[in-house]
């Protein structure tokens, strides 16, 4: 008897359905054909251990099983449960008739427990999308998956359930989930705040303006200035999650499996931290079978590099064209996979070796050239993708002790959200802009255009402080979202003066001992 079930493969986020054909015939062998993985074809153990804990078993004949479309690499062990599913129907230990309303996906345990799977939320997406009526699969990913509206999600503990519903003895509980109260009822809350810096507030200030145009930045100050405090709050100040953007995070973590039991939806923007000695496989995504890295695991969040020098040097170049483009791209011989990769890099670094190069109160010990040297870790092209360039200077004593709590992340998120709605009405007709650090050259002569007195100091100023040609570009842009944070349609002097200050690496005579 030929039956068909349905299950689905994860192809970087998005999901396609797998019709799952199974036949039963005279013989003694058992098949399974149409490019499955290592786990898929060691799913016979799990299955025969499965069905004998729960008083059935597989049937005693040739069993052939085509997973289709043949030519699309099935991985994973979360083929289990249609496939068990599959070979009963076939076998006429259950009934057939209701198997193509359903996608079913789930790892078998031997006592037929159903273990969590990855990337539930794209697979749920696309059950609703081609038209089935339902989804099942282990209890743990019920609430991630019901987040899909019109689409019935059935979470099962164990494959005695969903043996039971299929035969008609009985019936799975449906979860539900009410996405748009979960999301909005979240959304703008934050667990740390800007507040809890004391000083600081020409950092905030930076900051908040990286914040309002999407600007990647650098902060070069001694150990213990505060520069990751200061990152770590960076999320608290961006604009909330749209629901778009929301799944679209989602979908990435659930399909590297980073989401627990109990979440439904994201709700905060991402903030990924990763150790300067990761490899670029593990930053930009990739390897034999292609994941998420952690730049697309922060996408439409904030991706830190905390001691950027120390990074490998590979690491940091590859991070280039992901950088420019918003998206990464991983080709095989036989495929290619596209992550997004929309994210603010947060870097920074000690200014030098010793961290003590500038600093108010200590002396650096470093050698002569040892400042530019260990700066020259990072390569100009690098450099050039990052907008703004600030130095921390640690906090004294009396302002730590004395100091009252300043603005809210709450107060600041709201300016920032002005701007960035400023931003969206301006480019609302160009395909790939929202903020201002995406414009190209051609747009900044449209959009940043400067008035007379403010040509006039940013002329000033590439003379007098030796800026490089490539600091043009990102004070303009820069000067922009200032502007846009004074709600101000003309970029003025004042702008400019304040974007300069922000371009510290550029200057060339910092760094000299």
């Amino acid at each position: 008897m030929l039956v068909k079930s349905f299950g689905s493969a994860v192809q970087g986020i998005d999901a396609i359905t797998i019709t799952i054909e199974v036949t039963v015939s005279r013989g003694i062998k058992f098949h399974i054909v149409g490019l499955p993985d290592s786990a898929v074809r060691e799913s016979q153990q799990r299955i025969d251990s499965a069905l004998r804990e729960t008083g059935y078993r597989l049937p005693g004949y040739k069993v052939i099983i085509n997973m289709a479309p043949a030519d699309i690499r099935k991985e994973g062990s979360a083929y289990d449960l249609p496939l068990a599913i599959g070979i009963l129907a076939a076998s006429e230990q259950i009934k057939p008739d209701k198997l193509e309303h359903y996608i079913i996906m789930g790892e078998l345990s031997l006592d037929g427990s159903l273990l969590p799977i990855k990337g539930v939320l794209p697979i749920a997406i696309k059950a609703r999308a081609d038209g089935f009526d339902g989804f099942i699969l282990p209890k743990q990913n019920a609430k991630e998956a019901a987040v899909v509206d019109k689409l019935k999600v059935f979470g099962a503990e164990n494959i005695k359930e969903v043996i039971d519903f299929f035969d008609g003895r009985g019936e799975l509980e449906q979860t539900t989930v009410d996405t748009r109260k979960v999301f909005y009822d979240d959304v703008m809350q934050t667990d740390i705040d800007f507040a809890d810096v004391k000083g600081q507030e020409n950092v905030k200030r930076a900051l908040e303006v990286a914040a309002a145009g999407g600007h990647n930045i650098i902060m070069i100050g001694a150990p213990g200035s505060g520069k990751t405090m200061l990152a770590k709050r960076i999320p608290s100040i961006l604009p909330p999650f749209t629901l778009h953007e929301a799944l679209e995070t989602t979908k990435i973590h659930s399909v590297s499996g980073q989401l627990d039991s109990n979440t439904s939806l994201m709700t905060h923007r991402p903030f990924r931290s990763p150790h300067h000695t990761i490899s670029d496989v593990a930053l930009v995504g990739g390897g034999t079978y292609p994941q998420p890295g952690e730049i697309s695991l922060a996408h439409n969040g904030v991706l830190f590099l905390d001691e950027l020098p120390e990074f490998k040097r590979t690491v940091l170049e590859v991070m280039r064209q992901p950088l420019e483009d918003r998206k990464i791209t991983i080709s095989r011989a036989k495929f290619s996979v596209e992550y997004p990769a929309s994210v603010m890099l947060v870097s920074s670094m000690n200014p030098c070796p010793c961290g003590y190069y500038n600093h108010p109160t200590r002396a650096c010990v470093c050698a002569p050239g040892m400042v530019t040297k260990y700066l020259n870790r990072i390569s100009g092209p690098l450099l050039d993708r990052i907008d703004i360039h600030l130095e921390v200077i640690p906090v004294p004593f009396e302002k730590l002790s004395t100091e009252p709590p300043g603005e809210t992340s709450k107060e600041v998120r709201q300016r920032v959200i002005t701007a960035r709605q400023i931003q969206a009405n301006r480019f609302k007709d160009i395909e790939g802009v929202h903020c201002n650090a995406q414009m190209s050259s051609k747009q900044l002569r449209t959009y940043a255009q400067p008035n007379k007195a403010g040509s006039e100091i940013l002329k000033t100023a590439m003379e007098k402080l030796g800026l490089s040609a490539r600091a043009y570009d990102r004070i303009l842009k820069v000067a922009r979202t200032i502007a846009d944070l004074e709600n101000n349609d003309d970029i003025q002097a004042h702008h400019l003066s304040e974007a300069i200050q922000y371009r510290s690496l550029d200057r060339e005579n910092w760094g000299e001992q």
